[in-house]
């Protein structure tokens, strides 16, 4: 039961779980999934799905940090 994360010839992001023979297969899924929810692989693939133009991108962005700093202000009362 080994998980790792490394790059492929490509430079892609390579996730995967090595099992020893009494791992369950069980195990093993949730173990990956939980690394790649964790990695961001699956976000990153959602947020590519679509060409978001650089002006709609840029507006995203800020408003992201906006929340990030509403959030912050909040948690430090």
């Amino acid at each position: 039961m080994f998980a790792s994360q490394s790059t492929d010839e490509i430079g892609g992001i390579v996730t995967e779980i090595i099992l020893d023979e009494n791992d369950s297969v069980d195990w093993a899924l949730k173990a990956f999934r939980r690394k790649v929810q964790r990695s961001g692989i699956l976000q990153e693939l959602r947020s590519k799905r679509y060409y978001v133009k650089p002006s709609t991108a840029k507006r995203l962005k800020q408003a992201a940090a906006q929340r990030r700093r509403l959030r912050a202000k909040r948690r430090r009362r």
